[in-house]
């Protein structure tokens, strides 16, 4: 019998970009992730213009903190959506923040076809620490054989903008410091979710914040020690590593 002809590469394009984070080392973790899949062929981006690029690719992976793609930008990656693309969102990519002459942080309504598209819009987060997060869906390919688990790391409040499937949540009641909605009730709080749009469909995973000393000049020029959150747990990395499969159509169905 004749060997199966070999599957071809697979485009991915990936936006990196963003304040008040890390970003050098969730790229670098991200693109090793990919390193591990040979027939990958990835692109690098600070931003959103490349619309040409993304059509040729069946996935866009994005670690971003307040960039959104322009109005133009954004109409074009949701028609690529609907079409059977596939996104994968990481941490901060549903932020908006504005901050107030108060020194509050505003987290505005200002981009709902973006935040549309995303399923949720980041609003608040209390400060880091550790909060359990539970397994809604044991069954499910993206987080079988896995038990709920702790993990210290920024804690994502927001607010939901679409219908979306969720994988994974935590709780919060209580005080989000520093944001002008920062009064919180019992709430359920995504943590991993998914949201279709006509035949494609977009995950978001919230946990994996990270900072460096150098990335909050707005608050202090050297940040004395730095942060890497769920990046210090082998779950966050297998749930992760499950996550850009799916991505690339690659997950074992249930």
């Amino acid at each position: 019998m004749a060997n199966a002809a070999p599957k071809g590469p697979i485009q991915v394009h990936f936006v990196a970009a963003g304040k008040y984070h890390d970003i050098d080392f969730a790229r670098l973790e991200i693109l090793k992730l990919f390193a591990d899949e040979p027939r990958i062929r990835a692109t690098v981006a600070m931003d959103f213009a490349n619309i040409e690029r993304l059509n040729a690719c069946a996935l866009l992976v994005t670690y971003t903190c307040d960039v959104l793609p322009t109005q133009a930008e954004a109409r074009a990656i949701k028609a690529w959506l609907d079409a059977g693309g596939r996104w994968l969102a990481l941490h901060g990519t549903n932020s908006v923040l504005r901050f107030l002459e108060n020194g509050l942080v505003d987290t505005p309504d200002e981009r709902p076809d973006v935040m549309a598209m995303l399923g949720t819009q980041f609003v608040a987060h209390p400060p880091i620490g550790p909060y359990t997060v539970h397994v809604k869906q044991p069954g499910h390919q993206l987080v079988k054989g896995e038990a709920d688990f702790e993990v210290v790391d920024e804690l994502y409040l927001s607010r939901t903008t679409a219908e979306i499937d969720t994988i994974l949540s935590t709780s919060f009641q209580g005080e989000a410091t520093g944001f002008v909605e920062s009064q919180w009730p019992q709430t359920e709080v995504p943590i991993l979710y998914e949201t279709r749009h006509g035949a494609g469909r977009l995950l978001y995973f919230t946990l994996g914040h990270c900072r460096g000393h150098y990335d909050v000049a707005v608050f202090t020029p050297f940040w004395p020690h730095p942060e890497r959150c769920s990046w210090n747990y082998p779950v966050y990395t297998r749930i992760l590593k499950r996550c850009l499969l799916w991505g690339i159509n690659e997950l074992e169905p249930n």
